[in-house]
């Protein structure tokens, strides 16, 4: 297996769980009262998902320069 492909593996991985923290994060908004600070580690959990498949995007991805 090359490095692309472990790359790929692992952004699939990553997107699959920040989907899924979506649907959790829906759910759990639609019960009230919620607990909140379980709804913030939902949502910082999320944006650290986010911010590593950009960084694994971008990894893939080659720079062009036009």
């Amino acid at each position: 297996m090359n490095e692309q492909e472990i790359l790929k593996e692992k952004l699939a991985s990553l997107r699959s769980e920040h989907r899924d923290l979506d649907d959790v994060i829906a759910r759990l908004a639609e019960r009230a009262p919620y607990d909140q600070l379980q709804m913030q580690r939902l949502k910082k959990r999320k944006l650290m998902l986010k911010d590593q498949i950009m960084v694994l995007e971008s990894r893939l991805l080659p720079n062009i320069i036009a």
